[in-house]
C-alpha cells in the first residue's frame, strides 16, 4: 500500500479547491447527531447524553472512581481519523474542539502534517501506521476516513482486518464514520482517462486505467516539481496507486461482518439515498447498538 511518496509534496496544491471546511462541518455534525465524542471544551456539558448511544454500566456505576470516569470520558470524546494524510481535516477538526488522533501510512504525507501542527499549535497526535495494523493506545469514542481512503484497500480481507480493528477500539456506543467510491465511478465515470493539470509550481498527468475482472483502479502519475533551491529547475519522479471499487452491498456486508452496526448510508453528493449511479457513498456505523429495524438511509434529518 506504500503511496503518497514523491506526491505527498505537491499534495496540497492539487487538492486546494478540496471542500475540506464543509466536510469537517458535516462530519462534526453527524458526530454530534449519532455519536458518543464531543468537542473537549463542551465535553462535560454534553455528559452521558451524547447522540443516540447508549450507556454504558461502566459509566451509570455510581462508586465508580472519580479517575476512571475521566479517563472513559477522555476516551469517550477521541476521534481518530484513519488515513489523516497531510493533516488538512485533522486540524480542522482539532479547531472544532475535538481531541484528535491522525493515522496515516505515509512518512511523508505525515511529515507535512507535523508542519502544520507545529504552526497552528495543535494538541493532534500522529501515528505512523498502516490501517490494516492499527494499534492505539486506548478506545475512541469516533473513526472517520474519509477522502476514499478505504478503497486503497484492496482484498475483501484487507476491509474486514481493518474494519475489526475499528471495532475493536471503538468505545462502546462509538461510531465509524467513512466513504468510499463507488464499483459504478471507476467502471463509467473515471474509466481509461488521461488527466493532466499546470501550475506554477508543479504539474502532474494523471493515466488512468480500470481493471475490470479485478475491480481495480490503476492511475499512473508523473509529477514535475519546482526545486526549492533552484527554482529555475523541475524534478520528475513518478508513483503508482491502486484502488479498488466497491458496491454498497458488499460494504454493508463488511460492516455487519466485524461485528458494528448500520446506522446510516447517504450518496456523498446529494445527502440522500444511494443510487445505482452514486459515485461516492458516505456510511455510518455503530458499536453496542441495538440492531435498528431498517437502517436509515436519506437525507441527514
Amino acid at each position: 500500500m506504500e503511496a503518497y511518496t514523491g506526491f505527498a509534496e505537491v499534495y496540497d496544491t492539487f487538492m486546494d479547491d478540496t471542500p475540506y471546511e464543509e466536510w469537517a462541518d458535516f462530519l462534526a455534525g453527524l458526530i454530534g447527531k449519532y455519536g458518543i465524542s464531543r468537542p473537549v471544551q463542551s465535553a462535560g456539558e454534553a455528559g452521558c447524553a451524547a447522540g443516540t448511544a447508549e450507556s454504558t454500566g461502566t459509566e451509570q456505576e455510581s462508586g465508580a472512581d472519580p479517575s476512571l470516569r475521566e479517563a472513559l470520558e477522555e476516551e469517550k470524546n477521541l476521534v481518530l481519523d484513519l488515513g489523516c494524510g497531510t493533516g488538512t481535516l485533522t486540524e480542522l477538526l482539532s479547531q472544532k474542539g475535538f481531541d484528535m488522533i491522525g493515522v496515516d501510512s505515509s512518512e511523508e504525507m505525515l511529515q507535512l502534517a507535523m508542519d502544520k501542527k507545529e504552526k497552528t499549535g495543535s494538541r493532534i497526535l500522529y501515528l505512523c501506521q498502516d490501517m490494516r495494523d492499527l494499534d492505539l493506545y486506548s478506545t475512541v469514542g469516533t473513526v472517520v476516513s474519509v477522502c476514499d481512503s478505504i478503497n486503497y484497500l484492496l482484498e475483501d480481507e484487507d476491509v474486514a482486518d481493518t474494519f475489526s480493528l475499528v471495532e475493536n477500539y471503538l468505545y462502546p456506543g462509538g461510531i465509524f464514520i467513512f466513504d468510499f467510491n463507488t464499483l459504478y465511478k471507476y467502471e463509467t465515470v473515471i474509466g481509461d482517462t488521461t488527466i493532466a493539470e499546470n501550475r506554477d509550481d508543479c504539474s502532474f498527468i494523471w493515466e488512468n486505467y480500470y481493471h475490470e475482472e479485478e475491480h481495480i483502479n490503476e492511475y499512473d502519475l508523473t509529477i514535475f516539481a519546482r526545486e526549492k533551491k533552484n527554482r529555475e529547475s523541475f524534478r520528475r519522479f513518478q508513483e503508482t496507486h491502486y484502488q479498488r471499487g466497491y458496491t454498497l452491498e458488499e460494504m454493508k456486508s463488511f460492516v455487519e461482518n466485524s461485528g458494528l452496526s448500520l446506522i446510516l448510508v447517504m450518496d456523498a453528493e446529494t445527502h440522500r439515498e444511494p443510487t445505482e449511479d452514486s459515485e461516492r457513498i458516505y456510511v455510518v456505523a455503530g458499536k453496542g447498538r441495538k440492531a435498528a429495524e431498517e437502517c436509515n438511509t436519506g437525507e441527514n434529518r
